[in-house]
């Protein structure tokens, strides 16, 4: 008789060498056509070819996995803005180049976008947790505000709260998503007026 362990059976089927990072990826695509309150941790290890004993091993839960999705879209939103405001400049114009960026990923990843709001730290000295998205956010405020403290808080939820309701407003039709808009309503020339 011979017999095969699960381990061995799902090493052959399995040939990218990192599983969480696999599913990650998996959740990542299924977002891009479903909303996150119908990912299946078992439907994303058929597509990855896995069993889903292996899949619980990386995520416990359902819950484990959407934390693991929203850490990564949160991340996808970072570099998003970093290279807006690399590309706009270190003044006023990279600051309204991360928001616009915020609209427009929100705009491209619906679903991925709520999934990362609902999974996000609380709002504490640094807004949306310890990301890139909030350390640029905190950066650009505190080179627009000459770094005092309680005006570069200001900005930060000011400026959050415009790009955010913008993000919203357009994903939930209330607005038309249009880059022209985002760019009339994200302007530095009219946004940052003291």
């Amino acid at each position: 008789m011979v017999t095969v362990s699960t381990l061995q059976s799902e090493k052959a089927q399995y040939h990218h060498g990192d599983l969480r990072a696999a599913l990650v990826e998996a959740g990542l695509r299924a977002l891009e056509t479903s909303d996150f309150a119908d990912l299946s941790l078992r439907q994303l290890a058929r597509e990855v070819g896995v069993s889903a004993t292996a899949v619980y091993r990386h995520f416990p839960d359902k819950q484990a996995l959407l934390q693991a999705l929203g850490q990564e879209g949160m991340e996808m939103l970072g570099h998003a803005q970093q290279a807006a405001a690399e590309s706009a400049g270190p003044d006023s114009s990279g600051f309204a180049a991360t928001g616009r960026a915020y609209v427009r990923f929100a705009l491209a990843h619906p679903a991925l976008f709520r999934l990362v709001f609902s999974q996000c730290e609380e709002v504490g000295d640094a807004i949306f947790g310890d990301t890139l998205a909030a350390r640029l956010l905190q950066e650009k405020a505190e080179v627009l505000t000459g770094g005092d403290p309680q005006e570069t808080q200001r900005l930060m939820v000011q400026a959050w709260a415009v790009v955010h309701g913008l993000a919203m407003l357009m994903m939930d039709k209330q607005l038309p998503a249009e880059d022209d808009l985002i760019d009339r309503v994200i302007d530095p020339a009219t946004l940052f007026k003291r």
